[in-house]
């Protein structure tokens, strides 16, 4: 006959058992409570954006952020400031600007429509080539437009943007691209390196409107 003491402690250690194994199934099972993260649509908070899939309402809330803090330092700027040319390598704050609505228009012909660079429509071609490629070019002819002019068109080429952004879901924006240029890249990397191209003028637009003429004191 079994010892009452040996039986209690095996079934104590086969229950025990069983119940961490029940207990190891139920965490590491998915938290549905935190698929669908809740929108909060302030300026400062980087997360999901409502009317877009969470991954890229997150994307969303950190290119609009991205945007205002370019924005900021070229407020009430003049035509004449806008135009301004450091040096023979510079390039004007204007022709930056317009840089940026290239370089977005791009990203949205590539991922949008399935282009491949250089493989640009006409009417972008005319509008677009000179300031995506900057340079000599764009030292010559960007010129003599009020911020207006950059500002219209930075927030045309942002509303297709966001109007592309509604139509598609996180499936597509984490999909790999597997022969981009600088390897394995996927959309969101991709419309990442936007938001980040953005980051990289800020500096240089900051440096040159710490140059213009009659600035003292400048921070760069």
């Amino acid at each position: 006959m079994k010892n009452l003491h040996q039986l209690d402690r095996r079934d104590f250690v086969k229950s025990a058992a069983i119940f961490s194994s029940a207990s190891f199934g139920l965490s590491s099972m998915p938290d549905f409570s935190m698929t669908t993260p809740t929108a909060d649509e302030r300026a400062n908070v980087i997360g999901p954006r409502d009317g877009f899939a969470p991954q890229i309402g997150t994307l969303l809330s950190m290119m609009t952020w991205m945007r205002t803090t370019i924005l900021r330092p070229v407020a009430k700027m003049t035509t004449e400031e806008l135009d301004y040319i450091h040096d023979e390598k510079s390039n004007s704050i204007g022709s930056m600007l317009l840089h940026l609505a290239a370089t977005e228009r791009f990203y949205q012909i590539h991922t949008f429509n399935g282009k491949k660079w250089g493989d640009w429509p006409e009417q972008d071609k005319k509008r677009f080539d000179t300031a995506m490629n900057l340079g000599d070019d764009a030292r010559k002819s960007i010129k003599g437009n009020n911020l207006d002019y950059y500002l219209t068109i930075l927030n045309e080429v942002r509303e297709n943007t966001i109007s592309e952004f509604k139509k598609r879901d996180d499936k597509w924006l984490l999909a790999v691209d597997e022969a981009w240029f600088w390897g394995p890249t996927n959309n969101y990397c991709k419309w990442f390196h936007v938001c980040e191209h953005e980051s990289n003028h800020n500096g240089q637009i900051k440096w040159i409107k710490g140059r213009l003429p009659g600035v003292k004191g400048a921070n760069d």
